[in-house]
């Protein structure tokens, strides 16, 4: 039976944006999901404490090759890295707005981003059986060059919706029925 994690962006929380709507899709369903709150703010978000908590759930066997991920903006390049520095096979990725790329908008978001990317991004190909990206065209946070360009180097399939900014909440995107395809019962 699969399992499934949800994993906030950069100064985000498991109880926003979409997060919530597709916890409650898969607990609907008899699914078992997690949703870690990894700590942000600079100063506290970065890949060694980000990969601290995770690594809890690697080592209690949670994650697997039935694990599905689903991510956010900062945090499909944190799956990558982590998956790939601890070579762990899972059997899905879901990735939405993911990027590997210094963003330039604002130091506290580059500041806390920086340790997150790596260079052997095209590895992960090796750890997921299916890797899918959602991006937008008009993402005011993340340029579309650098989401496409994360999505061409990794993904199995890409899903690009023209007008949905950075696919949070604020782009209307409390709720993301597109994932509910990628939750097996």
């Amino acid at each position: 039976m699969n399992n499934y994690f949800i994993i906030h962006g950069s100064f985000g929380s498991p109880f926003v944006n979409w997060v919530p709507f597709v916890r409650k899709s898969i607990e609907d369903k008899g699914g078992i999901v997690y949703t870690p709150d990894f700590p942000t703010g600079v100063g506290y978000q970065n890949y060694d404490n980000w990969n601290k908590l995770l690594t809890v759930y690697l080592e209690a066997g949670l994650i697997n090759e039935n694990t599905v991920f689903f991510a956010h903006s900062i945090a499909p390049i944190f799956v990558c890295h982590f998956l790939v520095e601890h070579k762990v096979k899972v059997k899905r990725l879901v990735f939405v707005c993911g990027f590997n790329n210094y963003l330039g908008i604002d130091p506290d978001y580059d500041s806390v981003n920086e340790s997150m990317y790596f260079d052997n991004l095209k590895d992960v190909k090796n750890y997921a059986d299916e890797i899918v990206c959602f991006y937008s065209k008009n993402d005011p946070y993340v340029k579309y060059d650098f989401e496409k360009e994360f999505a061409d180097t990794i993904a199995t399939k890409q899903i690009v919706i023209d007008d949905g900014g950075h696919l949070n909440s604020e782009s209307g995107y409390t709720e993301f029925s597109e994932l509910l395809e990628f939750i097996e019962e």
